[in-house]
C-alpha cells in the first residue's frame, strides 16, 4: 500500500505549494495527489478551492485571474513558520515530483463539455512524460468523458464521495477507468471487496489515523491518501 500525501501534505505544510511538494520530497515519500485548475489564460495551476479566501484570507475567485497574478496571493498565509508560497503552475510542481512513483492529478469540476476537453487536452499535453507515474482523477464525469474521447493514454480513477456503491463501480468500469478513489467515511469490508472483485484499483481519502490505515493496508488497498503522510508511514512502521 502507498502512501499518498494529500495535497502535498496538508497537515505537514502548506497544501498545494511549491513549498510543500519539495517537503514531501525531502521527507522521502514519492507518492502525492494534488488538484488541478485552470485560469482564464488556459494555465494549469494547483489549486483545491475555486477562491483564495481559505488559504490566503484573500477573497478572490480565481478563475478571475491570469498567471501573471498569482504572486499577489500566499498560500502560507495561515502557516506562521513558512516563507510566502505562490500559487503554482502545474508545470512547476511537476518539476519536483519528477522522479515520483505515483502522482494522483485531480481535475475539479467544470461547468461545460468544452471546458472539460480544454483542460484535458491542455493537462495531457503537461503531463506527457508521465504515462507511467501519473493517473488522471475526477469527480466529474465530463473529465472522464473527455478523456475517452480523446483517447487518453493516461490511467484513470474515479473519486466517490456519495454513497452510490454498487453504482460507482458500474460507472467507472464504463468509464474505462482503472481505479476508485473512495472517501474513507465509504470505503467499508463490503466495497472495497466488490471494488477488487471488479479489477479495479483502490486509494481511500483522507485517512490520517494509524489503525485504520492498517485495516485498509490489510484489506489490500493501493493506495492511501493522508495529509500527515511523514508522521502515516513513521506509525505504521511501528505496528507490527
Amino acid at each position: 500500500m502507498r502512501i499518498i500525501g494529500h495535497r502535498g501534505a496538508r497537515g505537514e505544510a502548506p497544501e498545494n505549494t511549491l513549498g510543500g511538494f519539495q517537503y514531501i520530497h525531502d521527507s522521502g515519500i514519492r507518492a502525492v495527489e494534488f488538484d488541478v485548475r485552470q485560469l482564464k489564460d488556459g494555465e494549469l495551476v494547483i489549486m483545491h478551492d475555486d477562491n483564495f479566501i481559505r488559504t490566503t484570507g484573500v477573497d478572490k475567485n480565481l478563475y478571475e485571474c491570469a498567471a501573471i497574478e498569482l504572486e499577489a496571493h500566499n498560500q502560507a498565509h495561515i502557516w506562521m513558520d513558512w516563507p510566502p508560497q505562490i500559487t503554482p503552475t502545474l508545470r512547476q510542481t511537476l518539476n519536483i515530483i519528477q522522479n515520483f512513483e505515483h502522482i494522483e492529478v485531480e481535475v475539479k469540476a467544470v461547468d461545460h463539455m468544452a471546458d472539460a476537453e480544454k483542460i484535458v487536452s491542455a493537462l495531457q499535453q503537461q503531463l506527457a512524460g508521465f504515462e507511467n507515474t501519473a493517473i488522471i482523477t475526477s469527480f466529474d464525469l465530463k473529465i472522464h468523458q473527455a478523456l475517452q474521447q480523446q483517447a487518453s493514454v493516461f490511467k484513470r480513477g474515479l473519486l466517490i464521495e456519495h454513497d452510490i456503491q454498487q453504482l460507482a463501480i458500474e460507472q467507472a468500469l464504463q468509464l474505462q477507468c482503472a481505479q476508485i478513489g473512495w472517501m474513507n467515511a465509504l470505503a467499508s469490508d463490503a466495497m472495497i471487496r466488490a471494488t477488487q472483485d471488479a479489477q479495479l484499483n483502490i486509494s481511500v481519502w483522507t485517512v490520517n489515523d494509524a489503525r485504520r490505515a492498517q485495516q485498509l493496508r490489510e484489506m489490500g488497498i493501493q493506495g492511501l491518501i493522508t495529509d500527515f503522510p511523514s508522521l502515516m508511514q513513521q506509525q505504521l512502521g511501528q505496528i507490527k
